[in-house]
């Protein structure tokens, strides 16, 4: 096994970060530009520092990644060929993209361009996998969530890069399914704009009683990761690349990680799992670096546990271990690294000087030489240089990625070259030499826009239709009595197989479409009860499915046996258009218009024929974790739990025990009554009502009221606090 074989990847926020990263040992640093990455508070890359790293790290055989894992809204995308293009063609090796329409736009337009599927697309499985590889993927970065078992079957299965994180931070909820910094603040983490709300505390209570001790409030806070001791786990489960996290962290800390990973993945691919061994001096070090009150080796063992959660206030402020900060500034983060090259200087009376050099490319593994003439060696009238003089001369390479490893010198007759001659020499070989081992990176450039397509507009005679979403069947019963009602979806995770065909066929009975809504994230657990429940589902005559992850996709298709409908929801992002036909040409009859966008931008993007959510409890994190289970221990019965902020908000959490994950709803539902004549100038062919917490005789005048509102024009209202959600401010 070779060092090839496993990747270390580390983050960059900062060229300094980059620099350190390299020197410590990484063999690929991923790294922001000035736009569209998703962090967008890091010292990212002007345009010129970002060809500048691109060009550093393929001279020291690195790789670098760039982020462009943000979602991009319509008038974004006109500004993103340009933005990339001077990256590919000075030889960017990959980009990191969440929104499905970027991806598709980067592989049209950047041939030969690697696409990485961001730990954003929340990929949780060999289906997901496979859909990414066949869209053109060359790597996915896996949901932090995955067990190693889970890793393993992807690798089994697909012929894909696979890259998971091994440090640092962990978010409470699935990557690309957290809207709660965004819903509360209007900093979206799908923007790069994280306010990192899960490191507040929260009082836990059930019926009003508080669950959880004042000293343990950071029930959403998790340590951070360290998976020093699974190295040859991962490794033999088929992780390639091993992802450090913290593009927000200083140089020092990237260094000191990185050094640290790199002592152990060499270990292991030299020793083997007999000779592995960690030291807990280094598990120290790395608390050294940042503690956030221990550390936990997440969730490549266990689906979830308090173990992982920090519970408690982050440790104060302690003396630094100045020794280890002076030691990691000297060696790495202030260190140079130079690249061993041979050559050969000829001098020869009368002719020519001559340098020969050549160097390996490590990213290629292949030889560069080149050969430079210079100034004509003179004939000595005094004393000819000597052999220990030339070398002296030529061996100077300060200021270059280079230094000499052999250097011979030819001398013939009695010549001799002013030093400047000599200084001259030197400099433009190595200056080729430099050029030889980045023109193999160098690309033409991509190919240009097309046009921009025009947006269709809202037609003149607006007629919607109202569209329900239940988590509870006494719920759907009670719907079917509401006549504007068209269409009912039932949500799986809560509303078991057993009463499937009932409440079909109940809805059929009514003159109403019955829809089942997938869960939120599909995993082991959901692939296995689906695959149990396959006849109750085909027996169930449902008009269609309502589709939340990636990896559904192509599930409902081959093992399903599913030819009806196929309705993508609002976590299935459509932020712009390129998006929008990405999903169609994956599937999707209907597309769930997205929560984050604003009615201005709602227009530009386009509604029509589409799905607006208009009212309910919108989910603001979706998590492996269990809020219930932390506090007072898994009792695998559903049930709801409040979470109260520290201004008094209370966010529901569900914990979905089918499927094993929590849904955290926002404090405040979402209502659009009163935003009748905007919601009209959009479009929209159907309007979505999402009932959770309601009980079923309020779910029905809710919907009657909106049917009032909405398909009569008259003017109704609810009691109670409501919000517009982003319908108004968007987010930035």
């Amino acid at each position: 096994m070779n060092r090839k074989q496993v990747e270390i990847l580390a983050p960059a926020g900062s060229y300094e970060s980059m620099k350190a990263a390299v020197n410590a040992g990484a063999d690929a640093v991923y790294i922001g530009g000035s736009r569209f990455g998703a962090r967008a508070y890091a010292e990212n890359l002007d345009e010129e520092t970002m060809l500048k790293a691109i060009d550093y790290v393929h001279l020291h055989g690195c790789r670098l990644y760039m982020t462009v894992n943000t979602l991009m809204k319509e008038e974004e995308l006109a500004g993103l060929f340009e933005y990339l293009n001077p990256y590919y063609m000075q030889g960017l090796d990959a980009a990191i993209v969440q929104d499905f329409g970027v991806f598709s736009y980067l592989r049209d337009h950047f041939p030969g361009l690697h696409l990485h599927a961001s730990t954003q697309m929340t990929i949780t499985g060999p289906y997901g996998a496979r859909l990414l590889k066949e869209m053109g993927a060359s790597r996915i970065v896996t949901a932090r969530e995955l067990s190693l078992e889970e890793i393993r079957e992807i690798r089994d299965q697909v012929d894909i890069e696979i890259e998971s994180f091994v440090h640092g931070a962990l978010c409470y909820c699935y990557s690309g399914q957290c809207l709660m910094s965004s819903l509360i603040g209007g900093r979206s983490g799908n923007r790069g704009r994280c306010a990192q709300t899960c490191r507040l505390p929260y009082e836990v209570k059930q019926g009003g009683r508080p669950l959880n001790k004042k000293e343990e409030r950071y029930v959403l806070s998790l340590k951070d990761l360290c998976t020093l001791d699974l190295i040859p786990d991962m490794v033999e489960a088929g992780v390639y690349s091993m992802k450090i996290e913290g593009r927000m962290k200083s140089p020092r800390y990237t260094a000191g990680v990185v050094s640290v990973y790199r002592k152990y993945v060499d270990r292991y691919l030299r020793e083997g799992r007999e000779g592995y061994r960690v030291d807990p001096a280094d598990k120290r070090l790395l608390l050294d670096l940042f503690d956030r009150g221990g550390f936990s080796e997440g969730y490549y063992r266990e689906h979830n546990g308090r173990n992982m959660v920090a519970l408690k206030e982050k440790p104060a402020f302690r003396q630094g271990n100045q020794q280890l900060f002076d030691y990691l500034d000297e060696t790495y983060v202030n260190g140079e690294i130079r690249e061993p090259v041979r050559g050969t200087v000829s001098l020869r009376e009368g002719e020519p000087s001559a340098l020969r050099l050549s160097v390996i490319n490590r990213c290629t593994g292949q030889e560069i030489t080149v050969e430079t003439e210079g100034a004509a060696a003179q004939t000595a009238l005094n004393q000819p240089i000597t052999r220990e003089k030339l070398l002296k001369q030529m061996e100077k390479t300060g200021g270059t990625p280079f230094e000499f490893q052999t250097l011979e010198a030819e001398i013939s007759g009695r010549p001799f070259l002013p030093v400047q001659a000599l200084n001259e020499l030197r400099r433009m070989g190595l200056a080729r030499l430099e050029e030889g081992v980045l023109a193999s990176f160098r690309r033409e450039r991509g190919i240009s826009d097309r046009e921009k397509k025009e947006r269709p507009k809202a037609p003149a005679a607006w007629k919607p239709l109202l569209t329900a979403q239940v988590e509870r069947p006494d719920t759907a019963e009670e719907l079917l009595k509401v006549k504007d009602i068209s269409r009912i979806y039932l949500e799986s995770a809560l509303i078991g197989a057993d009463r499937w065909k009932f409440l079909a066929d109940a809805c059929h009975k009514a003159g109403k479409e019955c829809f089942l809504s997938l869960p939120h994230i599909f995993r082991t657990e959901a692939r296995d009860y689906f695959r149990r429940e396959r006849e109750s589902f085909l027996q169930a005559g449902f008009d269609g499915c309502l589709l939340r992850s990636a990896e559904e996709i192509l599930f409902l298709r081959e093992e399903m046996g599913w030819t009806g409908i196929v309705t993508f929801d609002s976590s299935l992002y459509g932020f712009n258009s390129q998006a929008e036909e990405t999903m169609e040409s994956l599937g999707a009859d209907e597309q769930t218009l997205p929560v984050e966008l604003n009615g201005r931008e709602l227009a530009e993007l386009g509604c029509e024929g589409k799905e607006l959510t208009v009212y309910g409890s919108i989910p603001v994190m979706v998590s492996a974790q269990c809020v219930r289970r932390t506090v007072s221990g898994c009792d695998r019965k559903p049930g709801i739990l409040t979470l109260k902020d520290r201004v008094g908000k209370e966010f529901p959490v569900r914990n979905c025990c089918r499927f094993c994950y929590n849904l955290i709803y926002n404090s405040t539902p979402l209502s659009l009554l009163g935003q009748e004549k905007q919601v009209k100038n959009l479009g929209p062919a159907r309007l979505r009502l999402q009932f959770t917490m309601e009980e079923p005789g309020k779910a029905a005048e809710i919907a009657e009221a909106f049917g009032d509102s909405f398909l009569r024009g008259r003017e109704r209202k609810l009691a109670g606090d409501f919000t517009r959600g982003h319908f108004k401010r968007g987010v930035e």
